[in-house]
């Protein structure tokens, strides 16, 4: 009876894996967002997207200017603050961009990062087998030295041109000495991405712990102010900022002198302002200009713009008289200037000391510095060589008590419409010079008094900037290491001649596209062979 053999079942294989299709996206979706050619379409993206905040207005920046947009373009300006182009750099899809970007450059750097110290940690690699195959190569010749002679002569040549040489001995009696040089180009690189990292954290930290102002200052009046929130025309915040965090400092304007080339463009202009740093404490007289900001303690004073302020004064049915130095607006670059001078307060009957609302009085004005000689509506020169205001005068409640938020420099256009406020000057507005007076048809008189200069200044506080300057310091030495360096290696092998002396062979590879290589080569390996050349 024969014996069958019994064979054990095989056994069953585990089913294989099925691969997580949620990390594999997320592993693909890192890696492609961490190179190099996603980081540099983002830093594209983002160049191209802080053009609109240089072509558009920008509310932190000039509040009137989106004003004027507004009323340029009052069908495009509601869409345009929709998709945040009056803020740019606060809107969320410029964030978006500026994230992605931080996010790229970190997680494309530090791997690099390592890498390179690995690299410079490492020795360079032993010569290749066939060095006749290498871009740049000598034939062996013969030294009448030993390998070890040569090897080290070899190495001394190297070292001389600064490359990081390592001398290796082989059992068949012959040396390689192996060399490299070149990794300040990775190092130049490193520097310019790590300082690209700094100016964005750096920026970052500026918008959180900074802060900003604009004020309009007259000159020769008491106006000044003092940094509060308060009395900033308009004001932002970081938001880890609050408004008693501000420094104590006061500004008030004492003279401001501006000059124009013959063709109106501006040549100059100089403010001085006196400063208060402290509490009770003594003014001091101050100088800047627009190239030169008045530099404090915790914050820097621009100077943004200037123009005409109207001063006017207005004598009621009461005989009382009120005067007011208003600021107009310049809407172009010759200063035609536009502006509202109202006065809710007046003609009230001193006897009952009320006040009747639809006796208050607005003017509507315009400035021209130096007036058309031809009729024409706009100036034709910034200064004031033939000053002329034009005047509207309204009659009306002018809606200051109703509450509904306005611009002071127009008149409530819901007050005109609905028949509040009327216009009660005629078809034609009346022309001014100063010195000159108006007596409207109810004996009230206003009087042109002249102007005075006012400049708009802007009070900037970011702890981050030297960081910021820092950064584009390093960033640029970092591209010129980057641009100068050049990777490449070079290789001898000497072996031992029959009888005495050895044969030198050198090799050459260059890592990166350098023109130069092949003159340094040059050099080295005659260096290397001595004196007399050897003999090939």
């Amino acid at each position: 009876m024969t014996a069958v053999e019994q064979r054990p079942a095989p056994s069953a294989e585990p089913p294989a894996r099925r691969p997580n299709r949620a990390w594999a996206l997320l592993r693909n979706s890192w890696r492609q967002l961490t190179s190099m050619r996603t980081a540099l379409v983002l830093l594209f993206l983002l160049a191209i997207a802080a053009i609109p905040g240089s072509v558009l207005p920008q509310r932190a920046v000039s509040p009137e200017k989106v004003t004027a947009y507004y009323a340029a373009h009052p069908d495009l300006a509601p869409t345009v603050e929709r998709i945040g182009g009056f803020a740019v750099y606060a809107s969320p899809w410029f964030a978006a961009i500026y994230l992605l970007l931080f996010t790229s450059l970190v997680g494309c750097v530090f791997p690099r990062l390592m890498d390179h110290f690995r690299a410079l940690k490492s020795v360079p690699p032993d010569a290749p087998r066939r060095l006749e195959r290498l871009p740049q190569h000598a034939s062996p010749h013969e030294r009448a030295d030993d390998p070890a002679d040569a090897a080290k002569a070899a190495a001394e040549a190297l070292r001389a041109q600064r490359f990081r040489t390592r001398v290796r001995e082989h059992g068949d009696g012959s040396w390689t000495v192996s060399a490299e040089k070149g990794y300040l180009k990775e190092t130049g690189n490193l520097f310019f991405h790590f300082a690209l990292l700094t100016v964005l954290v750096g920026v970052g930290f500026g918008h959180w712990y900074g802060w900003h102002g604009n004020r309009i200052l007259v000159e020769g009046t008491d106006q000044g102010f003092c940094n509060s929130v308060t009395q900033y025309d308009e004001s932002s915040l970081g938001p880890r900022i609050d408004a008693a965090d501000l420094p104590f400092f006061c500004l008030r304007l004492t003279d401001f002198a501006a000059s124009y080339q013959p063709s109106g463009q501006p040549k100059s202009f100089d403010a001085d302002v006196e400063l208060q740093t402290a509490q009770d404490g003594a003014w001091r007289p101050e100088h800047f200009t627009v190239n030169d900001p008045l530099r404090l303690s915790q914050a820097n004073v621009y100077l943004l713009g200037h123009g005409y302020a109207v001063e006017l004064r207005y004598t009621d049915r009461y005989g009382v008289q009120q005067t007011k130095v208003v600021p107009f607006l310049p809407k172009d670059g010759l200063f035609t200037s536009e502006g509202v001078a109202s006065f809710p307060d007046v003609n009230i009957d001193p006897k009952t000391n009320k006040r009747d609302v639809n006796l208050q009085v607005g003017f509507e004005g315009v400035f021209l510095p130096t007036v058309d000689p031809n009729g024409g509506a706009a100036s034709v020169f910034p200064a004031e060589n033939d000053p002329v205001l034009f005047l509207t005068a309204y009659r009306g409640d002018l809606g200051v008590e109703v509450g509904n938020p306005g611009s002071v420099y127009a008149l409530d256009q819901g007050q005109l419409a609905n028949g509040e406020l009327k216009k009660v000057s005629g078809d034609r507005p009346q022309r001014l010079q100063p010195g000159q007076s108006w007596t409207q048809d109810d004996g009230t008189k206003v009087e042109f008094l002249g102007t005075r200069p006012f400049v708009t200044v802007s009070v900037r506080s970011d702890p981050s900037s030297i960081y910021v300057l820092g950064g584009a310091v390093v960033g640029l030495i970092g591209l010129m290491l980057s641009l100068s360096g050049h990777r490449r290696r070079m290789w001898f092998r000497i072996s031992p001649r029959e009888g005495s002396g050895s044969l030198v062979e050198a090799g050459g590879l260059p890592r990166t596209d350098y023109p130069g290589f092949g003159d340094e080569f040059g050099q080295v390996v005659g260096a290397a062979r001595g004196p007399d050349g050897g003999t090939p």
